[in-house]
């Protein structure tokens, strides 16, 4: 019997993702790279500007590996900071911008940042983290806030300065980490996931496969979400293909402006998530707009509601395109593309497997389950990062027989479609049976005076745990918890029915726009509801 020998790899170099801004300076000079209020930056202009940061970046000591940490709102400044940052073989730090400076300096403790840029409108956090992290160099990136109390230099200053130095994009290899993406830390501490130039050079192809299929540097992008998480991951699919990118200029999410933007440069995806698409679609300016150039409407970070969906179709039609992965897998589980959605046949799935990538779904031992079973969904592929930084527990808690388990509950069903029922920890036990929220939250939304619903499981000295649902009516609605209750008996097996309703204005929202049980249990203790025995 003949063995084959396990040949090692001759070299593991990759290219380094800021090798596309090279690219696109060379083949697209003149063609818009970002457009930020009434200031449009060519390629050629956008290049310049990144190896001018690169260079001031590496004449205060930022070389192959440091840590450069980013307190800002979305700007083209911002998204310069990115490429400078890989130019040099460092790694981006980005954080989100509505934190507190607590958790920024939670954030540079962990990493060890050598430079922190921070944008002037949030003086309080840059004088905390210098405060606690005195070795740290402050660059301030240009806010609304144009006046600082700190002499310290802006970034914008610094380009200038260096404006016309070539500095060439570093030798980098595939596990070379280039970003820290800090989870959103539902429980516990955020930890920063470790992505690599190699895995998202695999990420970004798979994006424009299964995503954006056909997109060319004629297409277009608006950002209308944080760069610091999905935006930015979603954005290095437009910069690899030498599109233009535009970013909303407002402080606050302006719906009309995105659509007036849509309209005015003819753009043709966006990302988003589906509370933010379900804000879009109930506001009168998709009426007013001409949205037709939109190709591609992704939206992440949660399965969209059927009827919410139902909505959206009607308004933009088949431009919708659902992705599901974590941080740590950076979006590539599975897609739901446009032909798929309104497929009757699989009302709440969230797609199939994503190309190059497995998915398994498992019992807590690691044995795979059968068709139509939930368990936890757990997957393999190019796309999953290399590990927690410098968090060997959190490592040894997400991978099992190298699979990456996720902590979501789904099930598959024969053909390979995955339908998620919720997060691991939402799941909660009630008089013995496991009941999964996702699956209720559905059907309440069928309720034609709901918009919004949340259902989790609180302590109850009896029943182990018992369901609450805090609901949000359509404006101008009347309608009591016993009616509603009523109304669910009739539709939802009896023991999943929630026992109490609450009625809000608005569900609280992280700063990605998400809904998170974590949020929802904080306000209910907040207005006294007991969330603990």
């Amino acid at each position: 019997m003949t063995m084959v020998a396990q040949i090692s790899a001759v070299s593991e170099r990759v290219m380094n993702l800021s090798n596309w801004v090279t690219q696109n300076a060379r083949r697209l000079p003149d063609h818009p790279a970002i457009i930020f209020g009434d200031r449009t930056l060519t390629w050629a202009q956008f290049d310049s500007r990144v190896s001018a940061l690169a260079a001031s970046l590496a004449a205060r000591g930022v070389g192959h590996g440091d840590k450069v940490l980013v307190h800002s709102k979305n700007s083209s400044e911002m998204f310069e900071s990115l490429f400078a940052t890989l130019r040099l073989g460092a790694i981006w730090v980005p954080t989100n911008f509505r934190i507190t400076p607590d958790e920024v300096i939670y954030m540079a403790s962990v990493t060890q940042s050598r430079v922190f840029l921070c944008q002037s409108d949030f003086p309080e956090h840059a004088a905390a983290v210098c405060k606690t992290e005195p070795q740290m160099d402050l660059i301030w990136l240009q806010g609304a806030n144009p006046v600082v109390v700190d002499q310290r230099p802006f970034a914008n200053d610094l380009i200038l300065k260096h404006l016309g130095e070539s500095v060439p994009n570093a030798a980098v290899g595939r596990d070379s980490p280039c970003w820290f993406l800090f989870t959103s830390g539902t429980t516990g501490k955020p930890k920063a996931a470790v992505l690599t130039h190699g895995q998202l050079a695999f990420v970004v192809n798979n994006h424009l496969a299964d995503l954006l299929p056909g997109t060319t540097h004629e297409d277009g992008s608006l950002v209308v979400a944080p760069l610091s998480h999905g935006a930015g991951i979603h954005q290095l699919n437009i910069v690899a293909r030498g599109a233009p990118t535009v970013v909303l200029s407002s402080d606050r999410f302006d719906i009309d402006l995105a659509f007036e933007l849509i309209e005015r440069h003819r753009l043709t995806n966006i990302f988003t998530v589906p509370t933010v698409l379900k804000m879009m679609v109930e506001h009168p300016s998709v009426d007013k707009w001409n949205h037709q150039s939109l190709r591609h409407v992704i939206y992440a970070g949660a399965p969209m509601y059927e009827a919410d969906k139902k909505l959206a179709l009607e308004k933009l039609g088949p431009v919708l395109v659902q992705y599901y992965g974590l941080g740590e897998v950076t979006g590539n589980i599975t897609v739901l593309p446009p032909y798929e959605h309104e497929n009757a046949k699989r009302p709440s799935t969230c797609g199939y497997e994503r190309t190059g990538m497995q998915v398994s779904i498992q019992d807590e031992a690691g044995n795979e389950l059968a068709a139509g079973v939930t368990g936890e969904v757990c997957v393999v592929g190019p796309a999953v990062f290399v590990g927690y930084y410098n968090n060997p527990e959190a490592n040894a808690k997400s991978f099992r027989n190298g699979w990456f388990c996720t902590g979501d509950m789904g099930h598959m069903d024969a053909e390979g479609y995955i339908y998620l029922t919720g997060r691991s920890s939402d799941m909660y036990i009630s008089g013995g049976s496991n009941i999964y929220p996702r699956e209720i939250e559905e059907k309440i939304l069928t309720h034609e005076d709901i918009s919004e619903v949340a259902v989790l499981g609180l302590p109850d000295a009896h029943w182990g745990e018992i369901g609450v649902a805090v609901c949000v009516r359509r404006q101008g609605v009347v309608l009591r918890e016993e009616e509603l209750l009523e109304w669910m008996t009739a539709r939802i097996a009896r023991y999943k029915v929630p026992k109490h309703v609450f009625f809000w204005e608005a569900l609280p929202k992280s700063g990605y726009g998400k809904v998170t049980k974590l949020l929802i249990k904080e306000e209910l203790k907040r207005r006294g509801v007991p969330v603990e025995l």
